[in-house]
Parts: structure tokens; sequence; C-alpha cells
């Protein structure tokens, strides 16, 4: 399947996803999801599963909590509730609810001000924020940021 065809076959999920809001960046990977690739982690899933199946940092809440995610991004040195905008120096995630209010994804901002997101054990895509909003992921909840880390 190109990456084209994939994008129509996503429409029904992400009806806002076209060619010209993404570009393909990994081949499917089943190690890892979308929170762990907003938390910059391709060796685990992350997910507050009770049964402990996935990773979750250590002494948050297991609970698919707007609190509990925030507070595993806080685990990595996002402090502060922001906006999406592009500031240098600054490293952001945007957390997704559904109508429920309950996390479904997670994305990390790039340099260029696009995003990455996986789409979970699919592809990992860069993409306007706007773009994977819709019926699949919901909307964003909040941005968090973080001084961008150095080696």
């Amino acid at each position: 399947m190109t990456f084209a065809e994939f994008v129509d076959a996503m429409r029904p999920r992400f009806p806002r996803l076209r060619l010209e809001n993404c570009r393909l960046t990994s081949p499917e990977d089943e190690e890892y999801n979308c929170i762990a690739w907003a938390a910059d982690d391709n060796k685990r899933w992350w997910w507050p599963d009770p049964q402990e199946q996935a990773y979750w940092p250590p002494f948050v809440p297991r609970v698919v909590s707007l609190e509990a995610f925030e507070s595993a991004f806080r685990t990595l040195g996002y402090a502060d509730r922001t906006d999406a905008t592009l500031e240098p120096g600054t490293q952001k995630v945007a957390i997704f609810v559904n109508t429920h209010g309950r996390p479904t994804h997670a994305a990390r901002q790039l340099s260029d001000g696009w995003w990455a997101s996986k789409l979970g054990p699919q592809i990992d895509i860069e993409h306007e924020l706007s773009a994977i909003q819709g019926p699949e992921y919901g909307t964003v909840a909040v941005v968090l940021a973080r001084p961008v880390l150095t080696s």
C-alpha cells in the first residue's frame, strides 16, 4: 500500500488527514505506541494498564485519566501547560482526549512546528496538529512544555 492509499484508508478515522498535512517518517512497528513515541521512547509500549503489561512511569497512577497522563509526562520534565505554538528552545507534547475526556493519543512537537505521532501499532507520521483530530483521537486537551533537552 502506498502512503497516499494509507492516508485515504485512514480518512474515516482521521477526516482532516491529507497528503498535504502529513508525511511518513517510519514504517509499522508494534514495539511502541503513540504515548511512548511522544515520550521519545521507541523501545516500549506505554499505557497505564492495571495488569502492568505495558510500561508506565513509577509512582504515576495506572488509570486512563488526563491527570495521570499529565503526571506521566511530568516525570520527563514537562511542567507547564501552554499552547501549541512553536517556541524555540521548548519541547511540547499534546495530549488528546475523546468526548468522555479519556486520553487517546499524544503527539510531540518537532523543531519545524509540525508534530510527530505514532498511529497505534502502525506507522509514524509528522503532521499538522489538527490533521489527526476527529473520531479516532478526539481533540487536544492539553499541551505541556519543557526546555529542549541537549546531549
